[in-house]
């Protein structure tokens, strides 16, 4: 019984020690935390404010100073910019029109008609050409049979 206690002991306190490294985090946060202080007050000192005062400055003297100039400017300049915007825009509709009108399903199945009759007219070409070949050839080989058969006939060879 004394072992089972000590042992349960153990099983507790282990299990306490699992649940204090899984679940509390507070060492880790303070050191972070730490961290985190350090390095905003010892190393980056007062260069973030400083800079915040620079910016206020150059962004006050933008306001007084630029505006008005930025102001002049654009109404010097606008006004020809919207024209060329105007011409350009103008432009593209002209090319969205004419490749709109220009229907490419239509003209592709024309070219595929064209060149589907071409092709039958050179396989029928080739057809033709073939067939008076082979004409050619009978004729000729009718004539040499012929010229062939009279020859005996003059030799008087019998066959």
């Amino acid at each position: 019984m004394l072992i089972a206690r000590r042992s349960m002991a153990s099983i507790v306190k282990d299990t306490g020690e699992i649940w204090s490294r899984l679940f509390d985090h507070r060492p880790f946060i303070q050191g972070e935390i730490t961290f985190f202080l350090r390095e905003f007050q010892e190393r980056r000192g007062d260069r973030e404010v400083e800079r915040l005062f620079k910016i206020l400055e150059y962004s006050t003297e933008l306001k007084e100073n630029q505006l008005d100039r930025t102001e002049q400017l654009g109404d010097c300049h606008l006004p020809s910019l919207k024209a060329n915007v105007d011409v350009a825009l103008s432009m593209c509709e002209k090319v969205l029109q004419r490749e709109q009108d220009f229907d490419s399903d239509k003209a592709l199945q024309e070219n595929r008609e064209l060149r589907k009759l071409e092709w039958e007219r050179f396989v029928n070409d080739m057809s033709d050409k073939c067939e008076k070949v082979n004409q050619t050839f009978e004729d000729k080989e009718k004539e040499i049979r012929e010229f062939y058969v009279d020859l005996e006939r003059k030799l008087h060879i019998t066959p």
